[in-house]
């Protein structure tokens, strides 16, 4: 596979000093649970339709508030979703 995921969330946190809003303001604005913003503070990966909405209420795009980082691993070319890069010519290798 092709490894795993590390989540940063420290550009929304500092988006939200920023803007001098405090977690609980996010969670108002949002509606989000404080289980999830708890996930977010532990770097846990939260459901795209959470991000959206703190983009919404935050009036940024996605990478104004999420950093991802894969860790390197091979990619398997057995993988059932892999798919070969384009060459220059734009057809398949």
């Amino acid at each position: 596979m092709g490894g795993s995921a590390n989540v940063s969330y420290n550009k929304l946190w500092k988006l939200l000093i920023d803007r001098n809003w405090k977690k609980k303001d996010l969670m108002r604005e949002t509606s989000l649970s404080s289980a999830v913003i708890a996930k977010m503070s532990k770097s846990m990966p939260v459901h795209l339709d959470t991000l959206v909405k703190i983009c919404k209420a935050l009036s940024c795009d996605l990478s104004d508030i999420v950093d991802v980082k894969i860790s390197s691993g091979p990619v398997q070319e057995s993988s059932p979703n892999f798919k070969a890069p384009l060459a220059q010519d734009g057809k398949e290798d």
